[in-house]
């Protein structure tokens, strides 16, 4: 039976997506939000996925974190951002809307503002679209994802805007990981050897899709709203998919914040699977 694999469907990962469709058509991909891909790995519906970071701290567990692999940012992310009415160093208990699909850009920040800021704003989530990125009774919302990227590059006139990768790193001086690939641990242990060719498949994708990443780029102009130069940039720019020593020790630090503010139970194991 062939393994079911996870795919955060962002353009920060445009890539992998790519090398999936030209370099390994044989893997059985479900594609979604972290926040649903991070369930479906609970459930135990897919056996191996890209996952928000926090969500590892929640599954520890149960899970397995593939070396090599992740989505992270040395300084500015690009996409995640807060749009605000106001400074953000004027935010105190205002409401602020959070995205629902990534948990881990919303805990980030939460230490943000409590650490930097000293904000104990009234979080709520729900839906928020890049044509209103602010609703009514709220001072700012949080995106995510290629809304987020869009409204980086387009920004919206009378708001102010906040790359929270760059909030992250002014903070603590750190790069930060927002996406983790994990395993759950019980398919690494039933089926060693499927896990081991599945993996393997997964890091050639990935190089054939960094490899040929101006058309990855082109295939998806037609459908985007960007251009090539600004995917250019955002893609091994802005965003790197190497999961470093330098990289890990910032996850933890993460960590450490998020559980500081009862933000996860406790500080999880980084446990490994190597194939």
């Amino acid at each position: 039976m062939s393994p079911r694999i996870g795919h955060i469907n962002f353009l920060n990962v445009l890539p992998l997506h790519y090398g999936y469709q030209h370099a390994a058509q044989d893997l059985q991909i479900v594609r979604g939000v972290p926040t649903f891909l991070n369930a479906e790995l609970a459930a135990g519906r897919i056996d191996l996925s890209n996952v928000s970071s926090i969500e590892y701290a929640r599954q520890s567990n149960s899970l397995l974190i593939l070396p090599k692999l992740c989505v992270r940012a040395d300084d500015d992310v690009t996409s995640i951002i807060l749009v605000s009415r106001k400074p953000i160093d004027k935010i105190r208990d205002d409401k602020i809307i959070l995205t629902s699909k990534s948990a881990t850009a919303q805990r980030l920040l939460k230490i943000i503002l409590h650490e930097s800021y000293d904000a104990a704003p009234d979080y709520q989530t729900r839906p928020i679209t890049v044509d209103k990125p602010i609703d009514d009774d709220a001072t700012a919302a949080l995106f995510i994802g290629d809304d987020a990227l869009y409204l980086y590059l387009h920004r919206p006139e009378g708001f102010y805007v906040y790359d929270i990768g760059h909030e992250w790193h002014k903070l603590t001086g750190r790069q930060m990981v927002y996406a983790l690939w994990t395993v759950r641990k019980d398919f690494v242990t039933n089926q060693p050897e499927l896990f081991k060719t599945t993996y393997d498949k997964i890091i050639q994708a990935f190089a054939f899709g960094i490899e040929h990443k101006a058309q990855a780029i082109e295939s998806v102009l037609a459908t985007k709203p960007f251009t090539f130069d600004e995917l250019d940039k955002y893609l091994g720019g802005a965003i790197k998919w190497d999961l470093t020593a330098q990289a890990l020790e910032a996850l933890k630090l993460y960590y450490h914040k998020a559980a500081a503010l009862n933000l996860i139970d406790a500080v999880p194991e980084l446990e490994f699977a190597y194939a």
